[in-house]
């Protein structure tokens, strides 16, 4: 089955086929159909198209899509260009510019980031427009966490940015002997000033790729 017609799909291939996978892509369709839901359907597994598996350096955790009309395209934190910053997204350049010095501008699409090895995955990929959370009990979290599972399994080594409570709870899914995990605050208005702005995990990542003798990240968007 070609899903994503990368890496991807050998990975997953397992996993395509298990009922609890054709349940959930059928629960999904019928929300598709009977709701606006967002990411379109035909960005909904985005994330894994432009990154995949065998280029992951490193991995971006999210929670469930953006549910406005227009934002969410597929990759976490990220919207299209053209649409307004998101909050949380806002603060992530804050802390860029902080960290590196690097001036960001008001495009918010961070496909240049998930093209150089940056996963960027939510852990539940659909969201019925204007109602977060509201597929969190769709049966999103057994794949992605699978997901988070098989990056852990690779051999080369990656790292894994959780960013607030909720994303540092899939920790206990990676085996830090193998792979480099570094948690901070969400950058929601929230709770940024409680330790995200400060953080320095953008230059932290390219310092560490770069002892690797892997390239750097150009966080530039």
């Amino acid at each position: 089955m070609q899903f994503f017609h990368n890496s991807w799909d050998e990975v997953l291939e397992d996993v395509f086929q298990e009922p609890q996978f054709i349940e959930l892509m059928e629960k999904v369709y019928v929300q598709y159909k009977n709701y606006n839901v967002f990411p379109p359907k035909e960005r909904l597994f985005s994330a894994f198209k432009l990154t995949p598996y065998d280029k992951v350096k490193v991995v971006i955790l999210g929670q469930d899509p953006y549910h406005g009309k227009g934002q969410a395209h597929g990759v976490a934190f990220s919207v299209l260009p053209g649409v307004k910053l998101p909050p949380s997204l806002k603060n992530i350049y804050t802390e860029i510019k902080s960290d590196i010095g690097c001036n960001m501008t008001n495009n918010g699409c961070l496909t240049n980031w998930a093209k150089q090895g940056v996963f960027l995955l939510n852990s539940v990929l659909t969201v019925r427009e204007g109602s977060p959370g509201s597929h969190k009990d769709l049966g999103w979290n057994w794949f992605t966490d699978l997901v988070i599972k098989k990056l852990s399994d690779r051999k080369e080594k990656i790292i894994f940015l959780l960013w607030g409570s909720y994303a540092i709870s899939k920790k206990k899914l990676i085996n830090e002997n193998s792979h480099i995990v570094l948690c901070a605050p969400h950058p929601s208005p929230l709770s940024a000033h409680s330790g995200f702005f400060g953080c320095k995990h953008f230059s932290m990542v390219n310092k560490i790729l770069k002892s690797w003798g892997e390239s750097e990240i150009n966080w530039k968007n």
